[in-house]
């Protein structure tokens, strides 16, 4: 979008993302550091980042679905892509076209891409996902004791990985990580040879910093590449990715006991100074922030009040100087002084749904200054 008609500003630091990489990287070291990019690389731009990536030394990426895998291969020809949903069916040619590597979640999916494989007459690679305790994709016991009774499909197949996922590591102190290790460790022990050895994985962003003891031969974070504090409630170790400014369309000067917004959720206790910000519902900026989330002008932190409309929010901007209130100027959403975990909890979400839920009527800068 055109920079001059936009009515928000998004910049994308993709220095920092590289920066972000390369200290998961050095902390995971001597395991492999993969990089989720899925949805869009959490709505941030596939098409930016992936490259971004991969120049700073990533070659194994994770994405959700094949149509994601197809748009990263056009970008890097030369990496390994993985497909967590694993091989969807009747899709298997696709896969193979693309050099798209899928995540085995169940019996049936190792039956089926075995049985691709051994209608092409080759040994197709595959990633083989256990459940730890999370109930959501992976293998349960009773479909490892069934594989490990009858191995005969995992001739036709060249396992990179045992991985699993980790439900609970933003909770450090969480006793289901530890469970969870253990677990993926005995249940790889069930597992028929050679996979009774295989390499593992199972640390996402929040794992990494939980310790060697997590980080196996392949760490896979997402979040905390793009900014996202993989330790709630500690100082976050990650550089700011995303910056979010939102235009000035209009400033009133009010009287007290004014209604601002739909609802009249709220009324002004004094007399105030009201900026009126294009940015709304419809691009991604939550309406939960409503009466909650604060903005900056200039250096001083302002508050939302009222409802945030689809394409609008206003801000009390009475303690801001005027000369960085005016209409044309820009306010920070996120990023600056607003921190992007920060407008999450008072979403009461999280840092994921924020950056996935950015909208495209944006002006995107994409810039390098971190390095």
């Amino acid at each position: 979008m055109n920079k001059r008609l936009a009515g928000a500003h998004l910049t994308i630091d993709l220095g920092a993302l590289q920066a972000n990489y390369r200290l998961l990287a050095d902390k995971a070291a001597p395991a492999e550091c993969a990089a989720s990019v899925k949805a869009d690389a959490y709505g941030l731009g596939i098409e930016a980042v992936g490259p971004a990536l991969y120049a700073a030394g990533c070659r194994r990426f994770f994405v959700a679905l094949p149509d994601e895998g197809i748009t990263l291969r056009r970008l890097l020809p030369d990496v390994i892509i993985h497909i967590l949903a694993g091989p969807l069916p009747e899709a298997e040619e696709i896969y193979l076209e693309h050099r798209l590597v899928p995540v085995l979640n169940s019996l049936a999916d190792i039956n089926r891409w075995a049985g691709f494989a051994a209608a092409k007459g080759k040994t197709l690679a595959a990633l083989l996902h256990i459940d730890t305790g999370m109930t959501r994709l992976g293998l349960p016991e009773a479909e490892i004791q069934a594989l490990a009774a009858d191995p005969a499909p995992l001739k036709h197949l060249r396992i990179h990985f045992v991985m699993s996922h980790l439900a609970a590591a933003d909770q450090p102190e969480h006793p289901m990580s530890a469970e969870q290790r253990n677990r993926l460790l005995a249940l790889r022990r069930l597992l028929p040879p050679p996979l009774d050895s295989a390499p593992l994985s199972l640390a996402n962003s929040a794992g990494v910093f939980l310790g060697p003891d997590y980080h196996f031969d392949m760490v896979r974070p997402g979040i905390a590449l793009y900014g996202g504090n993989p330790q709630p409630g500690h100082p976050n170790p990650m550089r700011e990715v995303v910056r979010l400014k939102g235009r000035i369309l209009q400033v009133a000067d009010v009287d007290s006991e004014i209604p601002v917004g739909y609802g009249a959720t709220y009324r002004t206790g004094k007399p105030a100074r009201i900026a009126t910000v294009s940015v709304g519902y419809a691009d991604g900026y939550l309406r939960a922030l409503g009466n909650r989330a604060e903005c900056a002008a200039g250096s001083v932190r302002v508050p939302v009040i009222g409802r945030v409309s689809m394409d609008m929010i206003t801000v009390d901007v009475s303690k801001a100087p005027a000369d960085a209130c005016k209409p044309g100027d820009f306010v920070d959403l996120i990023g600056g002084a607003i921190p992007l975990d920060e407008v999450a909890s008072h979403a009461g979400t999280i840092s994921y749904e924020i950056l996935t839920s950015l909208g495209r009527r944006f002006h995107r800068d994409y810039v390098t200054a971190a390095g």
